[in-house]
């Protein structure tokens, strides 16, 4: 909505605009009134002055003024429009009355109604009927007779007029003949300003005649006294007396305030029945069984305290103490005896499997040349069947090595500089001759002089003297096509985005098909740094390694794959770059000790036996090792923890 308002205009409505703002605001704020005004001055735009309200006033109360606004402002609009249109009408009418005035020697008579004296029906013809007011049948029998005295009236004015004109002028009769075969009257001239004159009179008095038969024709419509009954049928539709469907008009808004006031309307019905909607989901899904907090907040009470309550706390408390301080003293006595690292390696060493000392009669191999089994005897003596054995020796099948290629692998050949170079001459000359043989045979056309501005002359001779200008611009032309071919060709050659992101992971990656590098660090504490437990898990990823870091008490276990060069790059980060000691972290003891990181064990692995590296918190030892153990790779905590249970028992 655009508005340019003038500055008198500004200034005569400004009661109004403080009027709008202290509504929005509570009080008049002079910099919000500015901006309102400066607006209406330069064309009112709806986000410009939300933007420089933003500043002033919160985003609600800037919303609320500009409807306030924009409500206004069509109002003033429209108040605007009528004020002109009655004044256009105004000025039509005195621009008719003096082009009726102006008429040269016409008779008064001739040229305009005369005037008669305004009777009360004359003032109920000028002013608007008000629809609201009901007409009953006397009232409208009283307008008719009001009509029909009004005319007979002028008809007797007029009748008496044109008698008086016809004795003093005894051509009166043949001059008003006259007038009504042709519109122009005797006593003007044959001039066409004359002519031009007596046909705007004559449309005038025409105008004014039919807008009198049109007023006297509304009031003598028959109206009806009662509204016609309202009949419904059985599903409340309105029909008429035969049964047919009426359609009732409705009246549409054509104002924009009273559109958007009804799209408005309509919007918040729609939410409104959303609302409903998830309302009635929700208490159809609803267990009374659930305490909900009501929307009113209660009154709270005083609540007392039981006697006594603290003093149970404190002693509480104090025996928590007392207890921690014995099993301290405990665990320090053990760790000087060394009777808890003991009994901790004892836990978690692995359970060797018992075999048996008893020696079998026969093993199983053998089994091939007997002949029932191997605790088949015949007279004392074990029975062997004799075809099954031979002078022939039996070789097993060779079988290569899982970490052998299937392929083999052949080294390339490295050539040095010069032998490079050579290369690339010998390639460029047998080129070199192919193309001058297919130029000498005629298959191709011989390629265009390659011109500079520097070799210009040397090559055109005479022809670059004769219209230097022509053959600059040529030559100009000729190096800007070899630059863009140059550039296209480069452009051709040049990777993707995703071209390069697939060589980037394709060099970061290795081929782990023949065996997976493995490494197991052990970190006292990787829980409290996080600074620290962010970048072990970011490398790993950029580095597309498989793992898992178990956080575990004075032992955090990080177990990684992949291969030599990923392993590499990782094992400097761990070992070298992160500085663990800068961090301090508390032993059993309670004491303040810096951390440490080392490697446990690295090898080798037929395959990868975790995924994506992954975070994992366990509170017991046992559940640390039965989460390795779901892998079958419950060494690697063995190796891991028993490092830390020795590590400890040093320190005490």
């Amino acid at each position: 909505m655009m508005s340019h308002l003038s500055r008198q205009e500004i200034s005569d409505v400004q009661p109004d605009l403080e009027k709008i703002v202290v509504h929005a605001l509570g009080t008049l704020n002079t910099n919000v009134l500015q901006i309102v005004q400066s607006s209406l001055y330069s064309g009112y735009d709806r986000r410009k002055i939300s933007e420089k309200l933003t500043t002033l006033v919160d985003g609600k109360i800037s919303g609320r003024l500009l409807d306030r606004m924009e409500s206004w402002l069509v109002s003033y609009q429209n108040g605007q429009k009528m004020r002109k249109r009655h004044h256009e009408e105004g000025q039509r009418e005195r621009e008719s009355k003096k082009g009726r005035m102006d008429v040269v020697g016409a008779p008064k008579s001739l040229l305009h109604t005369p005037e008669v004296p305004q009777t009360p029906m004359d003032s109920q013809f000028r002013q608007p009927v008000d629809s609201s007011v009901k007409l009953t049948s006397d009232r409208i029998k009283q307008m008719m007779l009001n009509a029909q005295r009004e005319i007979e009236e002028r008809k007797r004015v007029l009748k008496n007029a044109t008698s008086t004109k016809s004795l003093t002028d005894p051509s009166h009769e043949s001059k008003e003949s006259s007038m009504q075969k042709s519109p122009i009257l005797p006593s003007m001239g044959n001039t066409p300003e004359d002519i031009e004159r007596a046909q705007k009179i004559a449309n005038l008095q025409a105008q004014i005649k039919a807008k009198l038969s049109g007023s006297l024709a509304k009031i003598m419509t028959p109206v009806s006294e009662r509204p016609k009954p309202l009949i419904l049928d059985s599903e409340g539709r309105t029909v008429d007396k035969s049964g047919r469907e009426v359609n009732i008009p409705t009246l549409a808004p054509t104002l924009k305030a009273n559109i958007r006031a009804k799209k408005r309307e309509v919007f918040n019905e729609a939410q409104l029945s959303d609302r409903q909607a998830e309302e009635q989901s929700e208490t159809h899904f609803y267990d009374d069984r659930i305490n909900l907090k009501t929307p009113v907040r209660n009154k709270r009470s005083l609540r007392f305290h039981e006697p006594g309550k603290f003093q149970q706390m404190a002693e509480k408390m104090r025996m928590k103490k007392q207890l921690e301080k014995l099993q301290n003293e405990i665990s320090q006595i053990a760790r000087r005896t060394g009777i808890s690292s003991a009994t901790k390696l004892a836990l978690i060493a692995p359970k060797q499997d018992n075999y048996s000392d008893d020696v079998p009669q026969m093993e199983w191999w053998d089994s091939v040349i007997l002949s029932d089994d191997l605790h088949t005897l015949k007279d004392g003596k074990i029975s062997i069947r004799d075809a099954s054995i031979t002078n022939l020796i039996e070789h097993p099948t060779q079988m290569k090595p899982p970490s052998e290629p299937l392929k083999p692998i052949y080294l390339p050949v490295f050539l040095t500089k010069k032998e490079r170079k050579k290369l690339r001459r010998q390639n460029r000359r047998e080129a070199w001759k192919e193309e001058q043989e297919k130029i000498r045979l005629g298959l191709i056309s011989p390629p265009e002089p390659k011109l500079r501005i520097s070799n210009l002359m040397r090559v055109l001779g005479t022809e670059a003297v004769q219209d230097p200008t022509k053959i600059e611009s040529h030559v100009r032309e000729q190096m800007a096509k070899r630059q863009k071919a140059h550039e296209e060709a480069n452009a051709a050659r040049k990777l993707t985005t995703e071209q390069k992101r697939e060589k980037k992971i394709r060099k970061i990656k290795e081929d782990t098909s023949l065996g997976v590098c493995v490494a197991v660090y052990r970190v006292k504490d990787l829980q409290e740094n996080l600074s620290k437990k962010f970048k072990v898990e970011t490398n790993a990823k950029q580095l597309h390694m498989t793992g898992v870091i178990v956080l575990f008490r004075d032992c955090c276990v990080v177990v990684i794959e992949g291969g030599p060069k990923q392993q590499k790059k990782f094992k400097r980060l761990m070992l070298n770059r992160i500085k663990w000691s800068e961090d301090l972290v508390k032993n059993a003891d309670g004491n303040q000790v810096p951390n440490n990181c080392s490697l446990v064990w690295e090898g080798t692995s037929q395959r990868r036996h975790f995924g994506e590296i992954k975070f994992k918190n366990f509170p017991m030892e046992k559940m640390a090792r039965e989460f390795f153990q779901k892998y079958a790779v419950e060494q690697y905590w063995d190796l891991a923890y028993s490092g830390a249970v020795l590590e400890a028992s040093e320190d005490s």
